[in-house]
């Protein structure tokens, strides 16, 4: 049986139906300019919200930085890099970085091995489990403000609740001026953060722990392993993406921290308790100084962005390729 083809009208020539392979090819084209404009519409409305309150403002305070600048009308006595030198000649700045320090290791020293401590604790059968780490997780959703006005409350000179209950065990002499002592501000102010956060690492420890395969710990239980074998050879090197996370979150905490310190101190007694946000704060919105206080901030985002680049390079690399290699495999 013979082919018949009509004639193109135009060219007077037969017209054949485009390939099965071009049509395949023309509708993967359009398949992808539909997906792409279909994510750029779902993606844009967020980069505009992150460049006009994020991306912009970061600028801003980047060129405020060099200016002498009381935060009215725009910029105009340009004063080169003297703010940042002026940062590492000020006494309060280089105390803000030494406390931020001591923040730091106090809370990785202390802070999160007790938070690991209670998520152990609570990981297994308890009565009441459930109800303890409602208990241990409610000062985490309290406002900072809110935890703030009740310590200040709690330590309280001579009538506050710390006073109260060390008087009533004959410890009178411990109490005293808790957050106006600059002796023992910090060491106070370390407590008071303890008890708002320590419960939100727990629960990222507890989630760790119950992703945890049982029938591991069974095993090991089989072997002979005691309780801290089975805990150092088993359960912490599986919980070691977890503490890599709140290790970080930690650490930004540290170096950002404000809101906690204002309502409880405001940086006294004599900046003894200042943070760096603290010292932006009192140089941007009390003391007029807009231009010092943006290269305060300026450089708080610089020892954040560096510290978060090294912890990437260096401390997530493996769990980042882990989660790359398993997307991939997916996907494959």
């Amino acid at each position: 049986m013979t082919s018949t083809f009509l004639p193109d009208q135009r060219t007077g020539r037969d017209t054949d139906p485009p390939p099965p392979a071009a049509r395949a090819s023309r509708g993967r084209a359009r398949r992808r300019a539909v997906n792409w404009l279909t994510a750029v519409g779902f993606q844009l409305p967020a980069l505009v919200l992150f460049i006009g309150l994020v991306l912009l403002p970061m600028l801003f305070a980047l060129y405020a930085g060099f200016f002498r600048w009381g935060g009215f009308g725009m910029p105009s006595d340009y004063i080169g890099g003297d703010n940042f030198t002026r940062l590492f000649e000020d006494p309060v700045f280089l105390g803000d970085l030494w406390r931020c320090l001591v923040l730091v290791v106090l809370s990785l020293a202390l802070q999160l091995p007790f938070a690991l401590a209670m998520a152990v604790l609570l990981n297994q059968k308890l009565r009441g489990r459930a109800v303890y780490r409602m208990l241990f997780f409610a000062p985490y959703v309290l406002s900072e403000a809110i935890t703030g006005v009740l310590f200040s409350m709690v330590f309280a000179p001579d009538d506050g609740l710390a006073d109260n209950a060390l008087g009533a065990v004959g410890l009178d002499g411990l109490g005293g001026e808790w957050f106006a002592d600059p002796s023992w501000v910090m060491a106070t102010l370390f407590l008071v953060m303890t008890w708002k956060y320590f419960g939100f690492h727990m629960m990222l420890y507890l989630a760790g722990l119950q992703s945890i395969p049982r029938e591991l710990t069974e095993a090991a239980l089989i072997d002979g392993a005691g309780p801290w074998q089975r805990f150092r050879n088993v359960t912490l090197p599986l919980l070691a993406p977890t503490l890599r996370i709140s290790v970080f979150l930690s650490v930004i905490g540290a170096i950002q921290l404000f809101d906690l310190v204002w309502v409880v101190t405001q940086g006294g007694p004599d900046h003894h308790s200042e943070t760096m946000a603290v010292t932006m704060f009192q140089y941007g919105f009390k003391r007029y100084q807009v231009g010092y206080a943006s290269a305060i901030s300026v450089v708080m985002f610089g020892i954040c962005l560096v510290f978060a680049l090294a912890y990437q390079r260096f401390v997530l690399r493996r769990d980042l390729e882990g989660a790359t290699t398993t997307m991939r495999g997916g996907g494959a």
